[in-house]
């Protein structure tokens, strides 16, 4: 388990480090104009049905359910259970498909209704979204792939297949462009063939351990059956989700041009440590939580929330100021090069801001779900998400033009707070969820350690401001002396608040168990 656990983190990582670079080259290149945000809402539509259809609902579908054929009855009949799982696939998102190239001007009029009023712009997003959409087929085959990899503890490949995604993108980027009628009808085309170079190189991998998949004829046997009702509250739970982002790109398309873009890049920054913390330490928690549940531990089970919600309020604290106090530098040296002017790196500086502020909220949520699902409850976390939803979209509607860029990621921020709001009464009154004495103490110490550091960092980034208005190594460097000021004033402030010692601040940074006198452990994941 290690091992795969080193597999997935390592080539994760580097995904992540090619996925910065490929959008660092995009803003350069495309800049947050009118063709930036076709491409990105054109790259935004894939996304939205391969999250819905593959890698979340189905996988945790799919790969029990695969993996239980394998050790109950052998690689023969898990490999014919796969290939009904493949065909069908094949059938149902084939057929959406090609809905989607047949009705994409509706589509788009309902994804991005604000490209209306602008024919050429709106013309572009339909055309480069017909180019990316066969992605969502091709990277839903993949999920399914990547999970009989998994199935049968073979990491490599499954995790590596990602990093095709950023390398074919940027290849296009670099090498198609001269060669298409802008680069974003390149970066549509590469979007589409990373997906071609991923499922090759996963149904390579898959038939070199001997469970090479035929196509056959679709059939609703009564395994598909199972396989489908397993798959329906992770749809619906999804489809909550994705609602939710759709509403963002609806509202930045009725905004002023490169609205969609500035958001784009504020998010992708708030994304590393969201994506880190939160699915670290859901993942983390929730077979530790289930296991205590089931076998009636209750004060094990009460101790485990405790922890995790510590261990994220420990990293969530000072990203969430970091990045209130330091968005401008961070957007400036990582995008602001280029046709991504100052303007641009002002603009996404300030929906980084906004996002930042719900920064806790959005990891504390993924740390709070798992207590409603080790129950047995998955129905209680989609009402909340539901009522999340309309709330993001009120909110939007009452900033959208106040605010303007700034509106989407503040309502989602503070959807996100009502949604963890909602989540934790709930848990409450059920008995579930009850702050620990270490945990009481330690909080507030944590945010007034988190405080600290953003009084250092805003005097840092003060005397910095030369370098990092520098071109070039200089402004990286002034950057990384901008983080290392941050990180070391935070881990000085949290011995001299009483929050934790020097040794077990350091222990928790390397992810070493969090533990309460007394209590029981958890050790978060190490997935990035």
């Amino acid at each position: 388990m290690l091992r795969g656990i080193l597999t997935v983190g390592g080539w994760t990582l580097v995904s992540r480090v090619l996925g910065f670079a490929r959008d660092m080259l995009i803003a350069a290149r495309l800049g947050a104009g009118p063709v930036a945000d076709a491409f990105f809402v054109a790259l935004r539509l894939p996304n939205l049905f391969r999250r819905l259809f593959g890698e979340g609902a189905f996988n945790a579908a799919f790969v029990p359910s695969f993996s239980g054929v394998l050790a109950a009855e052998g690689p023969e009949t898990a490999r014919d259970f796969a290939e009904q799982a493949f065909a069908g696939m094949i059938l149902i998102l084939g057929l959406l498909t090609i809905a989607g190239e047949v009705f994409m001007p509706q589509v788009m009029l309902g994804l991005a209704p604000g490209f209306a009023a602008i024919p050429a712009k709106f013309a572009l997003a339909v055309t480069l979204s017909r180019l990316t959409f066969p992605y969502l087929l091709l990277i839903c085959l993949a999920a399914l792939v990547s999970g009989m990899l998994n199935g049968l503890d073979r990491f490599t490949a499954a995790s590596a297949s990602y990093v095709l995604f950023n390398v074919v993108t940027i290849a296009a980027l670099l090498w198609l462009t001269p060669y298409m009628a802008s680069a974003g009808h390149a970066l549509a085309v590469g979007v589409a063939a990373s997906g071609v170079a991923q499922l090759g190189v996963l149904l390579v991998a898959v038939r070199r351990v001997g469970m090479g998949l035929r196509l056959r004829r679709p059939r609703l046997t009564p395994q598909m059956r199972t396989l489908m009702r397993r798959m329906a509250p992770g749809l619906v739970g999804a489809g909550v989700t994705q609602l939710n982002l759709a509403v963002d790109v609806i509202i930045a398309s009725l905004l002023p041009a490169g609205t969609v873009s500035v958001l784009y890049y504020a998010d992708r920054v708030q994304q590393l440590p969201l994506g880190v913390i939160g699915t670290a330490v859901g993942t983390a928690m929730l077979p530790l939580l289930s296991r205590q549940v089931r076998t009636g531990e209750v004060q094990a089970a009460e101790d485990t929330q405790n922890r995790a919600i510590e261990y994220a309020l420990f990293l969530t604290l000072p990203a969430a100021l970091a990045l209130m106090v330091a968005a401008g530098p961070i957007v400036g040296v990582l995008f602001g090069r280029g046709r991504f002017g100052h303007a641009d790196v002002v603009l996404s500086a300030h929906a980084l801001s906004a996002y930042a502020l719900g920064l806790p909220a959005f990891v504390l949520v993924k740390v709070l779900a798992p207590g409603f699902f080790a129950r047995g409850d998955t129905a209680t976390p989609v009402k909340i998400g539901v009522g999340a939803v309309v709330l993001n979209l009120a909110l939007n509607i009452a900033f959208m033009r106040p605010l303007q860029q700034m509106g989407p990621a503040l309502a989602t921020s503070l959807a996100a707070m009502v949604n963890l709001a909602c989540l934790g009464i709930v848990l409450a009154r059920r008995g579930h969820l009850r702050f620990d004495a270490a945990l009481r103490r330690r909080a507030p110490r944590m945010l007034l350690a988190a405080v600290a550091m953003a009084a250092v960092l805003l005097g840092t980034r003060h005397m910095l401001a030369g370098a990092l208005a520098e071109r070039g190594m200089v402004r990286w460097l002034g950057l990384c002396a901008l983080v290392a000021a941050g990180a070391a004033s935070y881990f000085a402030a949290l011995p001299l608040t009483g929050a934790y010692g020097a040794r077990q601040a350091l222990g928790l940074l390397a992810r070493r168990r969090l533990r309460p006198a007394g209590g029981s452990a958890i050790t978060p994941g190490t997935e990035t």
